[in-house]
């Protein structure tokens, strides 16, 4: 009986030990089996996807409506924006060559060009009603017919022209120096906003009211 409790003590004094032993060991060798060889998202540690080569912009009216809407002090409603992409000129000539004449250009790259009114707007008289519209246009030397048109989500070239609702024939100008990126903005002007559309040397105005 005497001999039973001292094997019993003995034992207890020696599964410390195993215990401890066996740590060490899953915290050395097994755990360094464990840590993955980079971190990431791939084996180059880089995101999978590139940079776009014209990538993708918004346009607010009014032009800081993002910043009044972050800083709680909304001074004005939001009244449209427009989504696209801003390809590079590149050393091209842009107009009658990159964007042909007489064929639609879709106002950008990649998807098509989108626009959405908050609220009802007119375009050279025209009403066009609170949504959103791809926007894009034919353009010649003189001027650009600009069409509205339902046919969302669309890619490249293939807009659907059976799905137009509106145009209007805007002039062009040329301007004193190239943009290097496609830019489109709104800004201020008489009863409402004129959308500015400049790239290379050309510029035209859709005025809008509202």
């Amino acid at each position: 009986m005497i001999i039973n409790k001292v094997k019993y003590k003995l034992i207890l004094l020696f599964i410390p030990s195993l215990v401890v032993g066996y740590s060490c060991s899953e915290s050395g060798e097994n755990n360094k089996a464990a840590v993955p060889a980079t971190s990431g998202f791939g084996n180059d540690n880089s995101l999978s996807v590139g940079l776009d080569k014209s990538p993708m912009d918004m346009s607010y009216y009014p032009v800081d409506y993002p910043k009044q809407k972050m800083s709680g002090e909304i001074r004005e409603p939001l009244v449209a924006r427009i989504i696209y992409s801003r390809p590079k000129k590149d050393g091209r000539v842009i107009f009658g060559n990159v964007v042909k004449y007489g064929s639609p250009w879709r106002l950008g790259a990649n998807e098509a060009t989108e626009i959405e009114f908050f609220k009802p707007v007119s375009i050279l008289n025209k009403p066009i009603e609170k949504g959103r519209y791809i926007i894009y246009c034919i353009p010649s030397r003189e001027k650009w017919t600009v069409i509205l048109n339902n046919d969302l989500f669309t890619w490249g070239l293939k807009i659907d022209s059976a799905k137009d609702l509106k145009k209007f024939d805007i002039p062009v100008s040329k301007t004193n120096s190239p943009l290097e990126v496609l830019s489109m903005e709104f800004q201020k002007a008489g009863q409402g906003m004129n959308l500015v559309v400049a790239w290379d040397s050309v510029r035209a105005i859709l005025p809008i009211n509202y």
